[in-house]
């Protein structure tokens, strides 16, 4: 193990001592989950308490089956009474991404996500890195610490996921991590996981999507109106991707009083976060990776720009926004 992790596992066991309390935010997926499960086994035994809370809804199929089938325990933000905690760590994120995550003091931040330059007693942040699972993965394997079979499941499902089985982006470190999970997961549990998508409330939404889609020189073209959840916007884009004429897919949905923008793209030449920022930077936030990016935009401002009633009217405003976008990157 280099001595570079060695000394930032020091650094990071020095910012707690064992009466402390720690409790560890997340914005709930698998690699948030899997991460914060590994710094809670850093911190076995070393402090006084550890908890895990999400700051969102966790009700993506494969996530409820990940905290059930792995047996996590998860405490929503809005059960837990930070008065009670002295230590605060953030995974897999950073204060910017949600104003939930604002109100804390974080002691530390491990994450593999732009750096936006966030205070902490002690920061990791390597952009570089296709999971902060493969971040903790080193820690883990710098202290000495054999992972369980649970939480090497989580890890795994953790990469594979932020790397999209290593289609994205992806570093040695991620596959050195991955090849070191391996032997010690439990590849049937990963397996059931990963295929556990969907609800059959979403049905209809593929129904619709197939319906009323909109192809234009291999880019679809999806607008599903109010939806019950945003990740159906994300399983939607996904799913058309795998059409092997299909480069772009773009599926947008209205939740909260929020547009949710999902953009997909198969990586060759194309950079799907700079055309949701060029579409609609300027409107709320927008952003991502080259091949899979979303944009958030309120409604209100919206209303004077678009009919955000109907259905026809928002989809066009929609490719008239990005249409030109996607093409300059082809």
């Amino acid at each position: 193990m280099k001595t570079c992790i060695k000394d930032k596992l020091r650094t990071f066991y020095s910012r707690f001592a064992t009466e402390d309390r720690v409790l560890i935010l997340i914005n709930a997926d698998p690699d948030s989950i899997a991460s914060a499960l590994a710094v809670k086994r850093l911190l076995w035994r070393k402090v006084q308490q550890i908890a895990i809370s999400n700051v969102n809804k966790i009700d993506r199929p494969d996530n409820i089956a990940m905290v059930e089938l792995l047996g996590i325990t998860l405490s929503p933000i809005k059960e837990v009474d930070g008065v009670r905690f002295n230590r605060f760590v953030l995974v897999d994120s950073q204060p910017m991404h949600h104003a939930v995550f604002q109100s804390y003091p974080y002691d530390v931040i491990i994450d593999h996500h732009p750096d936006t330059r966030p205070e902490a007693g002690f920061k990791d942040i390597r952009p570089r890195y296709g999971a902060t699972a493969s971040i903790l993965t080193e820690y883990l394997r710098a202290a000495k610490i054999k992972p369980s079979k649970k939480i090497a499941t989580a890890l795994i499902l953790a990469i594979k996921t932020d790397t999209t089985n290593f289609e994205r982006q992806t570093v040695t470190e991620d596959v050195r991590a991955f090849q070191y999970l391996f032997k010690h997961a439990n590849r049937h549990l990963v397996r059931k996981i990963e295929q556990s998508e969907l609800k059959p409330e979403y049905l209809k939404y593929f129904a619709y999507a197939l319906e009323h889609r909109r192809m234009r020189k291999g880019r679809v073209y999806v607008f599903l109106g109010a939806v019950i959840n945003p990740d159906i916007c994300v399983i939607i884009a996904d799913f058309f991707l795998k059409i092997s004429s299909v480069k772009w897919s773009i599926v947008a949905g209205l939740y909260q009083k929020k547009l949710i923008v999902i953009f997909r793209n198969d990586g060759i030449r194309k950079d799907a976060g700079k055309v949701a920022d060029s579409g609609f930077g300027q409107l709320g936030s927008a952003g991502g990776h080259k091949s899979m990016a979303r944009a958030e935009i309120d409604l209100a401002a919206l209303q004077p720009l678009v009919d955000v009633d109907n259905d026809k009217k928002m989809l066009s405003w929609i490719i008239a926004r990005i249409g030109q976008k996607t093409g300059s990157v082809r």
